[in-house]
């Protein structure tokens, strides 16, 4: 088979296995109007926001409630998660001196009540970026004091004593008293190795851990996405790791495979296990519960 017959196959291929995703996951992107305007503000300042590079599918929906979660400090990230559509690579750009304020414009002329700042991991950077998302949220309060401002940072692992560092970028981070800290699982324990490449489980926990230290008035979050071969067992279990650091909100949505070169999909949760599992996250104890197919981390953020 030569290259362009095989393209063509895997076009196909692809082109099958979205035909034959679940009713419930065929929902509409919501109106091409506010989907356009947004993607004209930020592609005029050169930004990201991870609802247009992840494709997320509701970002409408989110933009007509008026949040939007960016993506900062360039769309290439030094991780390699096999799950995830972001552009991947060791040699990532330099920052944009002028993104802090692109972003704070986007945010006003966009009339953004609640703002989600997300970011590629940067392990090239001194500070993994921590100090980056302060500048950005300092400038957005600059313009606009009463916003609600939540942040969905990396595990900031990188460097020589790395348990160290990651400890001083948290607390970098918190400093600024975000609306919420949301750093996200992903997957249970016995997956992190597989989807989560350049990840571990229990760095991770001890992001959401060392917020709650720093201070534990800040709300933290947690996100999950089902379907990549975990059972429910092992879903509570993730949950009740949670709970055991006080995390206090969490997001539970099902893995969709952006491309053929990603992880297969290895089940597609129904939306009634969604809904068992959500009641289930309930009475462990999480004050916000989002559990539903489309469920994406930054969902209804602003609630």
């Amino acid at each position: 088979m030569n290259p362009i017959q095989s393209q063509e196959s895997a076009q196909a291929q692809w082109r099958k296995e979205m035909h034959s995703l679940p009713p419930w996951l065929k929902s509409s992107i919501g109106k091409a109007s506010e989907i356009s305007t947004v993607q004209k503000i930020i592609k005029q300042r050169n930004i990201h926001t991870i609802c247009e590079e992840g494709r997320c599918p509701n970002r409408g929906e989110c933009y007509a409630n008026k949040t939007a979660t960016f993506l900062l400090m360039g769309k290439i990230c030094t991780r390699a998660c096999a799950f995830c559509q972001v552009d991947k690579g060791y040699s990532p750009t330099s920052l944009d001196l002028e993104e802090p304020q692109k972003v704070a414009e986007a945010v006003n002329l966009l009339g953004l009540n609640y703002v989600v700042l997300t970011s590629v991991a940067r392990d090239d950077l001194k500070d993994g970026g921590a100090g980056w998302f302060v500048k950005v949220i300092e400038t957005i309060r600059q313009g606009n004091s009463n916003i609600q401002i939540e942040v969905l940072t990396p595990d900031f692992w990188s460097g020589k004593e790395a348990a160290r560092a990651q400890r001083e970028r948290v607390a970098t981070v918190a400093a600024t008293q975000p609306a919420c800290y949301n750093h996200n699982l992903e997957t249970v324990k016995r997956l992190q190795a597989p989807v989560r490449r350049g990840a571990k489980y229990d760095r991770s926990l001890n992001v959401l851990r060392l917020v709650k230290e720093y201070d534990c008035t800040i709300p933290t979050k947690s996100g999950l996405m089902l379907g990549l071969g975990e059972t429910e067992a092992e879903i509570i279990e993730t949950l009740e790791d949670l709970r055991a650091i006080n995390c206090d909100r969490i997001t539970i949505g099902q893995y969709m495979r952006p491309s053929l070169a990603h992880l297969p999909v290895q089940k597609y949760w129904t939306p009634e296990e969604f809904t068992r599992i959500g009641e289930i996250a309930t009475s462990l104890g999480f004050s916000h519960v989002r559990s539903a197919p489309l469920v994406r981390s930054s969902y209804h953020a602003g609630e």
